[in-house]
């Protein structure tokens, strides 16, 4: 048989309010991470390496800075008729925006129509993982299910913050109930400490989808999203199938980083990933050249460490430093550092991210902190150590003790 034509929509038009003040200026999608990244593309890179290169980006929610990477960042050959284009909310069904994930596939179903795909693969632009989609999409077609789901393991105790789906006790790919955050799930069968929690990514014969999607368009109770009603819907049909991401088989995965999958919706979760890249053996690894993650950044200069004196050394250790950076006499521990960003002599950066642009100057401490694009720290300022100081600043603070200082902030003490 002839491969199944394959057309893959990532949706990009999330607001990511619990990421505040991340998200003030950009939608999710874009939030940058691990330093040259922007979250959209760990799920581009999949999709491309996948063998998928007929994308289409759904965007809404303050959009510039994520169709600007999308454009310059994810060019295809035209030649070969392969692609990854952003398409804005457009109102082609009425004078509204996307009203939720499955709204916005429904009012998009004009290029489904013009791409006359035998699959479309959905998924979200603001996970952490690795996956080869073209095993899903195998394991789809053999099931003969209308619809596909991809869940991952997760402790039965985490069980209250996803969407889980119960499995058919006489076949375990079939999906028997799936059920948004339930208190008293349901465990994997053979695994009682596990629950198979959505990733939020799916494969739909494509007939079955824009039948689904229409119906659920014209439904005035329902919220238009894909995995809150959707999903029940194939479900309640019985063509409902389920993809256990543990079957999935990346090259170069290693144990450690084989299935993992972070879904960096708030502050504490996105800070976690970033600290998940810097152990020596990482959770998860940028490494794995043969699985390679995509971005943008070109033609920038290696990063510089300078200043060997006494008490005054340029000097990074378990962390991430990205091209253009420049650590003059400065100390930092555990920390991402992105492009461009300028740290002065003695200053201490330690369990931080910091986005492209930030300046550190003399004698600063940052703790514990995100600083977004273009922050200045002046001399002898204080950020992350002083969480009353902090709030007083206006800074968001989480009850871990992260602090977030928004884009463009010049700390005035």
């Amino acid at each position: 048989m002839a491969a199944p034509r394959v057309l893959a929509i990532v949706l990009a038009g999330g607001e990511g309010k619990r990421l505040m003040p991340l998200t003030a200026a950009r939608a999710k999608p874009a939030v940058p991470f691990g330093g040259i990244y922007r979250l959209i593309d760990f799920a581009l890179s999949n999709v491309i390496s996948s063998g998928y290169l007929h994308v289409i980006v759904l965007t809404q929610y303050k959009s510039h800075s994520l169709d600007r990477h999308v454009a310059q960042t994810w060019r295809m050959s035209p030649l070969l008729g392969n692609y990854v284009a952003a398409v804005p909310a457009q109102q082609r069904v009425g004078k509204h925006w996307y009203l939720g994930s499955a709204d916005a596939i429904y009012q998009c179903l004009n290029i489904i129509d013009d791409e006359r795909p035998d699959i479309v693969v959905v998924v979200g632009a603001d996970h952490v993982y690795r996956m080869d989609f073209s095993q899903m999409v195998d394991a789809h077609v053999e099931s003969g299910a209308g619809l596909t789901v991809a869940g991952i393991r997760q402790p039965i105790g985490m069980a209250d913050q996803f969407g889980v789906i119960e499995t058919d006790p006489s076949d375990p790919t079939r999906i028997a109930a799936f059920r948004e955050k339930p208190s008293d799930p349901v465990p994997v069968p053979g695994s009682p400490g596990e629950i198979l929690a959505s990733m939020g990514n799916y494969v739909f014969d494509a007939d079955a989808l824009v039948e689904a999607v229409t119906r659920d368009a014209e439904d005035a109770g329902s919220k238009h999203d894909m995995g809150g009603d959707i999903v029940p819907d194939f479900v309640r049909r019985g063509e409902a199938g389920v993809y256990d991401f543990i079957r999935n088989d990346v090259p170069g995965s290693a144990p450690r980083d084989k299935d993992y999958w972070r879904d960096v919706g708030t502050i504490d979760s996105y800070f976690e990933a970033n600290m998940d890249l810097i152990a020596i053996e990482p959770v998860f690894n940028l490494y794995n050249d043969e699985w390679p993650l995509y971005t943008g950044y070109t033609g920038l200069p290696p990063a510089k460490f300078v200043h060997a004196e006494e008490g005054r050394l340029g000097h990074a250790a378990d962390s991430i430093v990205s091209p253009g950076v420049v650590v003059s006499g400065a100390q930092v521990n555990r920390s991402v550092l992105s492009p461009h960003v300028r740290l002065r002599s003695f200053s201490q950066v330690t369990e931080s991210v910091l986005m492209d642009h930030v300046h550190v100057e003399h004698n600063a401490e940052v703790r514990r902190a995100i600083l977004d694009k273009n922050v200045v720290v002046p001399d002898g300022a204080k950020v992350g150590v002083d969480r009353e100081h902090d709030l007083a600043r206006g800074f968001t603070v989480t009850e871990s003790g992260i602090t977030v200082v928004p884009k463009g902030t010049v700390i005035k003490d």
